[in-house]
Order: C-alpha cells, then structure tokens, then sequence
C-alpha cells in the first residue's frame, strides 16, 4: 500500500525549492494528484480523472498522490548496551539527573506564585495556573528573590537554558510594574515577528480578565457622550512590528511587545514627546543577539537610552546562550543569575557511518577514527557505541546520513512522539521530508481520531485566503504564509502532526519543542553553525508535562567529523558590543542621541557614551577616537550642526533619518533619490511609487528571474516604461541578463544599477499584489516561495511607514500623501475603491472584492448585516470547492458562520469610531 507522504511530516518546514517552478509551475492547470513524482506508478487516463474529481464519500481522496512505500532501517541496541543502562556523558542540561527530586510548594510555601512575597493578583496567578504554571521552579524562585528585584529597584541579567522557565521570571517582574501602577506602561523585546505573535498571545491569556478596577485602581468618572472602549480598564497588550503607520502613544496599550527595531523607534519615541516617564519596565529576550551582526547594536542603543534616563525603569536581560554574563551586568548595573537546570533532561548523541555514540564519548571517538586511519597502532580500545542503524536495502536511503535520519525519525513518530529534524538548505528539507514520509504508516493506517483532525487542518488550510499550494499537501514548506505557519505549528504542538523538517533558522524563530532532535549535519548553508546556534536547536529537545527526556541527534559525514566535534566541544562565544564594528554603527548611535536632544552637549554625549557597552569592553582612549570622527563625519554629511551654544543639534535631514529607521548611508541614498524623483516624480502608474517602497538592504538573497522580469516589462504600459527610463533600467540590459550575462556589483558604481534593477523587480510583485493577485499567483508567476512573498509585502510595509515619515520630516506633504495612499493598497492587497472594507478582519485583497461584488461596499453595510446573511459571501470566497459529506459540510458552515460573527464584530467596531469621530469634528 502506498504511503501518504502528507502524514508524520505534515509540519515540514522548508522553503518551495527554487527549481519548483520548472516542475510544478510549468504545468499550471494540473492538479497535484496528476503531478508525477519520481518512481512513482503513473495511473492511467481514467484513474486520473476519478483522482481529479474529489468525492464527499472517500477522506482519502482529499490527499495528495502517494509515493511508493519504503521500509525504514532497523535501529539496534549494541549487545551489553540495555544492561548498562544508558550511561555516557550527562549533559549540561541535565542536573534534574543528579537531583533525587524537585521540592513541591508543599514543602517550600515560596515555590507557590499565591505567596504574599511575590505581591500577584489572585487572577493572575489563576490565569497561570490555568496555562499549566501552577508552581515554579527552586531557581527562578531564588531569582526573583534577588537584591530589589521584585520591588524594581534592580536591573537583572540571567541566563537559563531553552525550555528552562527563562521566560517566566521576566513575566513576573514585568506585570508587577504593570499592575502596581495605572499609568506604567512596559516594552518586552523580541528579534523575530513570529517570536512577538506567539508572545503576544501568551501574555492576553495571562492577564486575561484583570481590570484596573479590581486593583483598586478605578479612574475618576468621565462625562462623555459615547461610552468607554470595552477593554479601557484591561491590561492591553499589543504587538509592534511590520509597517504600523499608527503614531505609538501610551494609551493604546500597557504591554508593548515588539521586535529589536520597533522597540528602539518607539523608545525614541517617547523620550521625544516626553511621555517616557510612564516606562517602568524593558524586557530583553534573547539577548544575546546585543553581538549580531546586522542588528544587535539597536540592542545596546536602545538599553543605554534608557540607563540615561535618569529615572527608575527596571530592565530585565535574559537568554540561554550567555558567557560573559559578568559584562551585561556591569554594564547594566543589575543583578545577575545562572543556572543549567532543565525539567526535563536531555541526552546527547553524534550518529557517525551509522553508529550511535553518547555525545560525551566524542572526543575519543575522533581519535579512535584517526588513529585507525594512520599506520600507528591504536593505544586505547576503540570507542563503544550505544545502537546501531542497519544500511537500507532502498537505493534512495543509501546514504547513510540520510538514513540515519529517516530511521531516527520513524522510530520516534511511530512511537507517538513529536521529532524536529533540522537541514542546511531548503532543498534539503524537501527531500528529507519526503523520504521520512515514505516511510511513516498511510493515512488508512492511522488513528481515526487522528484522521480527522489532519482533514480538518487541510480543510481549514484550504479555506485560507492564499489557497492550499499543491507542494503543501506533500510537504509543508518553510515559506509559508502567517496564517499556514500558525495552523501548521498548532497542527504539530496538539500532536496532529508528528514531525517537522525545517532549516537551522526555524531553531531560534519559533518555539516547537519535540522529544527528538535530529540535526541532517550541523551547517545554515555551506558553513557550519556556529556553537550559539547549535546549543539553540538542541535546546528544542524535550517538552515538559509530555516527555520524560530529551534526545538530540547530530548525523554527520566523514569529511565533518573533526569540524563537527569540535563543534559539540566549543565554548559560547564571548560577547562584545558591535557598536566600532562598523563606523555607520556609532554615527547612528550619537544621531539618534542629538535628534531625540537626550545628549546635545559633548559632556552629555561623554556621559552617553559612557554608557553603552561598549565602554565597558573597549578601551577609553579607542572610544574616543571612533566618538570624534563620528561627530565631524555627520557634520560634513549635513545631519547635526553646532548652534550658539556649542551645543549639537539635528538639522533636518538629520532629523528625517532618525524618525524613518535609516542608518546614516542609507539615508543620503534614500535621500539623493526622493529629491530626484520630486524633480520628475510619476504619478499617472503604481511603478514608481512602489519602487521607492522597496527596501536597499538585504537584497543578496533575492535572484531575479529574468524570463520573469523581460515578460513583465514587455507588457507596462507608457507610465511604467518612463519609470524604466527615469531610473536608468534598459531593456537590452534585460535581454543580456536574460541570455545568461551577470550583474557586475565590484565596484559602487555598478552597485548601484543592480540595486535598481533589484528593486524594480520587488516593485513589479508589489505592483500584482496590490491589484488583487493572490499571494501564491503571485509566487507562482515570479518562481518564490509563497511565504517569501508575504514576507516580501511585510518588509515594504515597513519600509514604507519609513519613507513617508521621512517625506513628512522633510516637509514634502504631496509626496508623503501619495506615498501613504499606496502603502494602504500594499497593507490591504487591494486597489483603492476596497481600502474601506479591507480594515475589518479577515477582509483582504480577494475576499474583500467578493463582499464588494456581492453590494457589501462599505463598512457600515457589513456591521448593519446578519452574520448569515455574510456566510454566502464567504463561501464564495472560498479558494478551493470541495465536495464534502454532510456532517462535513455542516462542520464547514459553522465554522464560517464563526468567522462571519467575527468580522460583523470588527466592522461594527471601525464604524462605530467613524461615527465617534465624525461627531467630535462637528
């Protein structure tokens, strides 16, 4: 019987190969079950028809052709190996191993969040008891107890392993600086969108149901004619990323929660309109990121603004990889504490030429290799394996890495267990996706209970606005959209699904903890991880209240080995400030200081500087040094002058590229471009406005596809041709690169031409999606991911919202209103007669056409009508018609019925604020 490759792999995220397009997308009119697939037994006509044809009586014709069944290699124990136990190397996680047992708050009355010391809400402790955190662990008790913590006085610096409870010391101090004052307010920091989501949703169920009022912190009633909002006395929580337009001011929420950038913009925010006395609380998570390369400075910028406030805001830094924790100490004049406990142990293990070593055994193991690879004689009996994984009869799992990796996964999915397996590339997701589903029972053979709920996570995949992408019924992508990767990650976290295949990034990007780690060699493209990163992915391994321990599995080649051990054996990297790394760094950073007028003397700037971490690392005398090249560089580019009072200050420029988000180069190119396009600025087309809107950073990872690029370009129109020749795009440029030529990017004059014509490729996608094209017509057509496109849309919002505060700041109204108008077209996937209707829920590009179509064309039709009366629209905007059995069918309408609710509720919402505002104005 033919194995469904959907099932026990469902959650594998990759990224669509970037050859998929010469496959899939050549053949567009053909479903996936005609897709032939290599090895696979072709059906004939009239077997193809009866597959294309779904029937609301058979489940199973719902899902994807099935590849021919594997067998997966048998995994041995080493003959003594059982009787042993399971010794080896104890891992650094593991101290519950050398603990007999945890205290209870039976024993220790303070493990318990209800004592009095720590001061919670009897709400707040039942919303945390009711998301499974009943009692906490000794180490973050004696955390929380440390010198002022829980009274604020105190900055802290921690660091405890993934899956250790980090995370619930932070939470604790920060909602006690919420609560304990009506009008304080907090920032918690995140590095990745999908981190903040996740963090955003955990925190509404936390302080779910607090008020103000139960805090005895009632305000003073107001007489007003419209009634307060519902959620005007509640702990708000709102998450800051993306291209937001909406100015941030304290009253829209209590708990910011945001990624590294918005976090720095909203604090200069605020220290500009005097509002940050409110701040009592910063959050730093993960902040190890402080040394990233690209962004970790706004890390140090943003936490030395706030030391140099000269009020009491409590900062809170953790992570799970930190070494040098004595320098963020100092540097934050805090508190510091570590600990290595994890609740749930993990053992470690390096597969080699199919053999299982404990992790600990390693070093030897190298020696062991080397020495019998040489003439001498071995001096010390070779290393002792603990299992086995027999050679594959298969010629597709000949590999023995490869089938290392698929006998470790089936072993532990099989066994009802939940296994992440992580690769360099996203091509290799894909194919070890496959082979792992090959391999897992068919759908026939699972659980029905099981069955059913991975149809209902097709059918609602289905439903979604993008459609469900054929590559996604045999294996789930890493270039998904939000919306896949929220139904897929829930999909596996509830044990719907079994095993997820993602890339290295995914490690530090999402939290999806599994019983079994594997690692299909150690690398993030060509090159290793490096020892942070690694610690990151094993730290996935175990999930508490489900596994009793973890495992990891680092399977390597021959050629890796010496690399890979060294790797298991590597110390964390120290960290420093990245602030000298780069000269824009510290002209960013004495900008951004001058403009928001925290420091405009140069004692105050002294003292600024004296602040960051980077003093605490560098020596005094090469500080200095960087500090005054900086000031007399953005003196000569024209961003801060001397005024009468030898004081530094912003000149306007200056101004406009702090309050966009722009390093100081960036700006002068952003800059030198908008003054030219005002001279000759093309109003009458989409091309150029969407042009300024793609960002000039990051562009290495986007290929043009030149076919895709000459075709787009042989069809604009007279206002789209002028853009090409105002920005200096030629066309037989276009056919060389098209017959094979390259780019030249050596120099930055040719650094430049490429850069346009890398953006202009952007512009012409933004174009598409701004006129309605589904995201996956979109990705189809330009041969990306579908999640990259969504991606794509995101970061130009983004880079948007930037630009036209830049245009505002500079004083070119006409230019920002234009600007503004697209960026809404860009938010909601729409042209601009559905921009009304696309600010309710769930009403975007396609769907809002629909309501449209269908009379709904305004925001006060959709609140004035019965949610039944929307079910019709929405099923009409359904992407995909499937025939369905009756109890199906029903199970289907209600859950539209549950969305037709929801945005009858958000448009009577929106309506309801316009007839607010239009009374206020009269």
């Amino acid at each position: 019987m033919a194995n469904n490759p959907m099932l026990g792999m469902w959650h594998t995220t990759t990224l669509q190969a970037a050859q998929e397009h010469q496959h899939a997308y050549q053949r567009p009119k053909r479903t996936v079950d005609e897709l032939v697939v290599p090895n696979a037994p072709e059906l004939d006509e009239a077997a193809q028809k009866k597959r294309s044809r779904p029937s609301g009586h058979d489940p199973s014709i719902w899902l994807p052709r099935e590849l021919p069944r594997l067998m997966a290699s048998s995994i041995e124990d080493v003959e003594g190996y059982a009787a042993r136990g399971r010794p080896g190397h104890i891992s650094e996680y593991s101290q519950r191993r050398t603990i007999a047992a945890t205290p209870t708050s039976t024993l220790d009355p303070l493990l318990s969040l209800i004592h009095p010391i720590y001061a919670l809400p009897d709400k707040l402790v039942a919303n945390f008891a009711g998301l499974g955190i009943k009692t906490i662990y000794p180490w973050q008790k004696q955390c929380l107890l440390g010198p002022g913590l829980l009274k604020g006085d105190k900055n802290l610096v921690y660091s405890a392993p993934t899956g250790g409870g980090k995370s619930l010391v932070a939470d604790v101090l920060m909602l006690r600086r919420v609560l304990d004052d009506r009008d304080a307010k907090a920032i918690l920091v995140l590095p990745y969108v999908a981190l903040v989501q996740e963090k955003v949703r955990w925190l509404r169920n936390v302080v779910n149901g607090i008020t103000r009022e139960d805090l005895g912190q009632k305000r003073p009633d107001e007489q007003k004619f419209w009634a307060n909002r519902a959620d005007k006395d509640t702990i708000r929580v709102v998450g800051f990323f993306g291209g937001s337009k909406i100015r941030a001011t304290w009253q829209d929420f209590d708990i910011a929660v945001c990624t590294i950038e918005k976090a720095n913009f909203l604090v200069n925010t605020i220290i500009t309109d005097c509002s940050v006395s409110k701040l009592k609380a910063v959050v730093l998570d993960e902040c190890h990121m402080i040394d990233d390369g690209s962004r970790g400075y706004l890390l140090e910028l943003l936490a030395t603004k706030i030391l140099c406030l000269g009020q009491q805001v409590q900062i809170v830094a953790m992570s799970a990889t930190l070494t040098n924790i004595g320098l963020l100490k100092d540097w934050l004049q805090g508190h510091s504490y570590e600990t290595k406990y994890r609740p749930v142990p993990i053992e470690e293990h390096l597969v080699y030429d199919g053999k299982v070593y404990a992790a600990g055994t390693t070093a030897r193991l190298l020696k062991t290799v080397s020495q019998l690879g040489s003439t001498s004689q071995c001096t010390q009996p070779p290393v002792q394996h603990l299992k086995e994984i027999k050679p594959s009869d298969h010629k597709e799992l000949k590999d023995p890495v490869l089938n290392a990796v698929v006998a470790l996964a089936n072993e532990t999915a099989r066994a009802g267990f939940g296994v992440l397996v992580f690769c360099s590339s996203r091509a290799g997701c894909e194919s070890d996706a496959i082979s792992i589903g090959r391999v897992l029972p068919a759908f026939k053979e699972v659980d029905p209970a099981v069955q059913k709920k991975r149809l209902d996570l097709l059918e609602d995949l289905r439903s979604l606005s993008t459609g469900l992408d054929p590559k996604l019924e045999q294996t789930v992508p890493a270039g998904l959209t939000t919306e896949e990767r929220e139904l897929i990650a829930n999909g596996y976290d509830n044990g719907t699904l079994k095993v997820c295949v993602a890339t290295c990034s995914l490690a530090a990007g999402i939290n999806l903890p599994a019983r079994r780690v594997i690692l299909h060699n150690a690398r993030m493209g060509r090159d290793l991880v490096g020892p942070a990163m690694l610690r990151q992915m094993r730290g996935r391994a175990g999930r508490k209240g489900k596994d009793e321990l973890g495992e990891t599995y680092l399977c390597c080649r021959e050629n890796d080995l010496d690399a890979v051990v060294d790797l298991m054996h590597a110390e964390l990297p120290q960290l420093s400030s990245c602030l000298i790394s780069d000269k824009r760094r510290i002209q960013r950073a004495l900008l951004e200081i001058i403009a928001i007028r925290l420091a405009t003397s140069r004692e105050a700037l002294d003292d600024y500087v004296s602040k960051t971490m980077l003093s605490y690392s560098a020596e005094a005398s090469s500080v200095i040094e960087h500090v005054e090249s900086s000031l007399e560089e953005l003196q000569k580019m024209g961003f801060i002058g001397v005024d009468r009072f030898s004081n530094f200050e912003a000149t306007q420029l200056g101004k406009a590229i702090v309050v966009s988000s722009l390093d100081p180069n960036d700006g002068i190119y952003i800059h030198n471009e908008l003054k030219k396009a005002l001279q000759a600025f093309v109003l009458d087309g989409e091309m150029h406005v969407l042009y300024t809107f793609t960002p000039i950073q990051d562009l290495g990872a986007v290929t043009i596809n030149w076919r895709a690029f000459w075709n787009e370009m042989e069809q604009l129109d007279e206002s789209g041709l002028r853009v090409m020749n105002f920005l200096g795009l030629k066309p037989v440029v276009v056919n060389k690169m098209l017959g094979g030529g390259t780019l030249k990017e050596t120099t930055t004059q040719e650094k430049e031409p490429s850069l346009r014509y890398h953006r202009f490729y952007l512009a012409l996608q933004l174009r598409d999606i701004c006129n309605e094209i589904p995201i996956h017509r979109v990705a189809q057509k330009y041969g990306m991911p579908r999640g990259s496109v969504q991606t794509l849309a995101q970061t130009c919002e983004g880079f948007a919202a930037g630009i036209i505060k830049f245009c505002e700041a500079m004083g070119w109204g006409a230019m920002a209103a234009a600007l503004d108008h697209f960026s809404d077209r860009l938010k909601a996937g729409a042209r601009s007669d559905l921009l009304a209707l696309a600010k309710i829920t769930f009403i975007k590009s396609r769907t809002a056409r629909i309501f449209w179509d269908n009379g709904f064309k305004t925001v006060a039709a959709v609140a004035n009508a019965d949610p039944k009366e929307l079910l019709p629209v929405l099923l009409q905007a359904q992407p995909n018609k499937v025939r369905l059995e009756v109890k199906d069918e029903q199970k289907s309408r209600d859950k539209l019925l549950a969305k037709a609710k929801v945005i009858s509720d958000s448009a009577n919402r929106i309506w309801q604020m316009e007839m607010r505002l239009e009374v206020d104005e009269e």
